[in-house]
């Protein structure tokens, strides 16, 4: 664990019980007089507290220091992620979010399965777990929009994932694509997109939506 979430971080003084708790007692054994970081996700700031006092329910922290530490990917990636089964996501979430993606966006695309329902707030979760393990110190947005024409009408300049002898590879400076879901795109929002914007990978091969959607902010971003 890199820092510890806490929504009053910032604060003077701040009380750990609960989860943060047992976390911070049980299972990284800090002690009494320990200094430990701690974020609020709002901010770049790190806030390096004391503990001042410990008992079985509670411990008491005291703010030493503040510093600037922004911590995330050199260059911002938006996806557009045409949704698929919740598991699925929630199993490369945390890799999508180490790999420094700024914001996925879920778009309910023509050959989603329409009974597939997000908990945006289970996917935070997630997230801010992610995030402290990997030291991020801004959490990935999460939205969610109704259809591919929707988004297209937000992002005009985005790129799509396709088949492609256009290869994702000579454009590193895509800042936003599109992912699409099992069985891919229909003709009737293909044409949303110009040939020049549709991009590939360099293997034979056939990805399932979740794999390739790593692929993508790994080659884009790292």
């Amino acid at each position: 664990m890199q820092y510890l979430y806490h929504e009053k971080a910032s604060n003077s003084s701040i009380v750990l019980s609960g989860d943060a708790h047992r976390y911070i007692f049980k299972i990284r054994r800090h002690k009494l007089g320990d200094i430990i970081a701690l974020r609020d996700i709002k901010s770049e700031e790190i806030y390096l507290h004391k503990i001042i006092s410990i008992d079985k329910k509670e411990a008491h922290l005291s703010l030493q220091e503040t510093q600037m530490m922004p911590v995330g990917a050199k260059k911002e990636l938006h996806i557009g992620w045409c949704i698929i089964e919740p598991k699925n996501i929630e199993k490369v979430l945390p890799i999508l979010n180490e790999a420094g993606v700024s914001k996925i966006t879920f778009i309910h695309c023509k050959r989603s399965q329409q009974n597939f329902k997000l908990d945006l707030e289970r996917l935070e979760r997630i997230l801010l777990s992610s995030s402290q393990q990997c030291g991020r110190s801004r959490m990935m947005e999460l939205d969610e929009i109704e259809s591919l024409k929707e988004f297209i009408t937000l992002y005009p300049k985005s790129y799509m994932l396709n088949f492609s002898h256009n290869n994702i590879e000579e454009h590193k400076d895509i800042d936003t694509i599109v992912v699409g879901c099992e069985g891919g795109f229909t003709s009737d929002e293909m044409v949303f997109f110009d040939g020049q914007k549709v991009v590939g990978f360099d293997t034979p091969l056939i990805l399932k939506s979740e794999s390739a959607v790593c692929a993508v902010a790994l080659k884009l971003i790292i």
